[in-house]
């Protein structure tokens, strides 16, 4: 126990420099681009002088980088930090567009685990069979399959001819925060008609988020089962005489910590993806809010957005390394 809890500060730690490094960088990309921000939020061409230089003397942009840097992330970590498009405060407006991300993210990765280990065990089953060579295509298919080109294919397929999804508007009330998940909480109050309604509008979405990853994830697993199953002990359990599914399960149980990194990976992957799916979906999610902003230079809703997905990133990782010596009591921390 004392050497978890060192570990967790260890890696409670690293989580500073890492999101200082991450939203420094957008942070530079966004302040070296040759636009004039403060006119922009000020109301574009039409803004008069006085309400430019009120910006400008709000936001710090006219002080040095690391200055208006330092007034961004302060206030972020405040919560003081007012978009100058909504006037609003942006963890606020951040908070009603990030459950419809999470949610889409988390669909998506049920998809890629229900899709991906399956057919990842039966490929190394079945290694150098048909079976086999179909889970490789599928593999390769899903990596070469552009977002956008799968999105609006199944929006054809399921919506215009079948007609068996719907495109309706997806709401996001101002109630909802960014520690708020409407369909988790649903799922807990067994309110289960509010839960379908999220997962019959946000499947399809999901599916063609997750649908590149499942098919690495089923090529991954494949390689790693195989390597498991050619080690020394399994070859020590079938001279034994130990049954084929328990031989299995031994050699799949050390498979999978290699297995979880990438899940891991993967789902921090997965919310940065959604802003393609969302906008052919027509979500509003946080991917969407940022593409918004981006074009509208509101760059602290940029960062903050950044800020989030690092967060999100972070402890994904710290978790799946404690989930490490869940698998594999071997590892040490």
């Amino acid at each position: 126990m004392a050497n978890l809890k060192k570990f967790l500060v260890r890696r409670t730690l690293t989580f500073i420099p890492t999101i200082i490094g991450v939203t420094l960088i957008v942070f530079l990309i966004a302040y070296v681009i040759p636009a004039d921000p403060a006119r922009a939020w000020a109301g574009g061409e039409k803004a008069s002088q006085q309400a430019i230089e009120r910006v400008r003397k709000a936001y710090h942009i006219d002080d040095p980088w690391y200055e208006q840097y330092w007034f961004l992330m302060s206030s972020l970590a405040k919560n003081k930090l007012i978009d100058p498009r909504t006037s609003n405060y942006v963890f606020d407006d951040v908070g009603k567009y990030f459950p419809v991300t999470f949610e889409l993210a988390l669909i998506a990765f049920v998809f890629i685990i229900i899709i991906g280990i399956p057919l990842g065990i039966i490929a190394a089953l079945k290694r150098n069979t048909w079976i086999d060579t179909i889970v490789r295509i599928f593999a390769l298919t899903g990596v070469s399959m552009p977002v956008f080109w799968l999105g609006y294919l199944l929006i054809y397929i399921f919506f215009v001819k079948w007609r068996v999804i719907t495109l309706a508007g997806f709401p996001a009330p101002p109630e909802h925060t960014i520690t708020h998940i409407p369909m988790i909480d649903a799922l807990l109050t067994g309110d289960f008609q509010t839960f379908y309604q999220h997962i019959h509008r946000l499947w399809l979405p999901g599916f063609t988020l997750g649908f590149m990853s499942s098919g690495v994830l089923a090529r991954f697993v494949r390689n790693s089962f195989l390597e498991a199953l050619s080690s020394d002990y399994v070859a020590f359990l079938k001279a034994k005489g130990v049954p084929k599914l328990r031989i299995y399960r031994h050699a799949l149980k050390n498979a999978l910590v290699p297995i979880v990194t990438v899940l891991g990976l993967q789902f921090g992957g997965l919310l940065g993806g959604t802003p393609i799916t969302e906008t052919v979906f027509g979500l509003p999610g946080m991917g969407s809010y940022a593409i918004d902003s981006i074009r509208n230079l509101d760059f602290p809703v940029v960062v903050a957005i950044t800020f989030v997905y690092a967060i999100i990133f972070v402890t994904t990782n710290l978790i799946v390394d404690i989930l490490y010596a869940v698998i594999d009591p071997r590892v040490r921390y």
